[in-house]
């Protein structure tokens, strides 16, 4: 049995949507986020680092929602309906390429806004100004350019490619989502920039899976 603990607005959606995506029996528990808006403590009694998505297999607790997601096509994707064939070299590339460069390239902008934007809700009223002010000049010098460069290019490949794997779904796509997601968050991007990106974030929720992962686990929010 599989055990996924689950934690919401965090990476572990990314698990839960493939487990659905996979039809695989699995065990759910879904924790919610405290004031400070961090993972509870209880998650350090499954694994001591208290990140999600831990995975529960066999005894063992896996880490790491990149790794999860290759664990769980190698040991339950026996159709390779979600990973190209290795002998695919442009699928197979597209694929590496994207599964890895959601958390290498587009998390970290995305995750240093959301803790500008998180200390700004948290400061006390005396420094508030004084916060809102670092945080707009963090955005305008190190941020927004490097997204502009990320979704440009993001948006470029998949006016040529219906998925980011090439012309199939692929796990790529899970990964990629929830950093579309971000980007898309607050006033949204540009609809008439961004029209591939947006179109390609439409497809994605509008699969099966993903709506079941969403009843059982909630709404990603960044």
């Amino acid at each position: 049995m599989l055990h996924l603990h689950h934690l919401a607005n965090s990476r572990s959606f990314r698990i839960l949507w493939l487990l659905e995506e996979l039809n695989a029996d699995y065990q759910l528990t879904c924790y919610q986020r405290n004031k400070a808006y961090r993972a509870p403590d209880s998650l350090k009694q499954i694994h001591p680092l208290g990140h999600a998505p831990m995975l529960e297999v066999d005894g063992r607790v896996l880490i790491e929602s990149g790794f999860i997601i290759e664990y769980l096509l190698k040991h339950y994707d026996k159709e390779r309906q979600f990973k190209p064939a290795d002998d695919n070299e442009a699928a197979w590339e597209a694929y590496t390429f994207w599964l890895h460069f959601a958390e290498a390239s587009v998390m970290p902008p995305l995750v240093m806004r959301l803790v500008f934007t998180k200390v700004v809700e948290q400061s006390p009223m005396l420094i508030k100004t004084v916060s809102k002010s670092i945080k707009k000049q963090v955005e305008k010098s190190m941020i927004s350019k490097s997204l502009t460069a990320i979704l440009d290019m993001m948006e470029q490949h998949l006016q040529d490619n219906h998925w980011f794997a090439g012309a199939e779904f692929s796990a790529a796509d899970i990964q990629m989502h929830l950093a579309v997601v971000g980007a898309n968050a607050g006033a949204g991007l540009d609809s008439s920039k961004y029209t591939n990106v947006l179109t390609w974030l439409k497809r994605c929720e509008e699969r099966d899976a993903f709506k079941r992962a969403e009843e059982k686990g909630g709404r990603l929010q960044f």
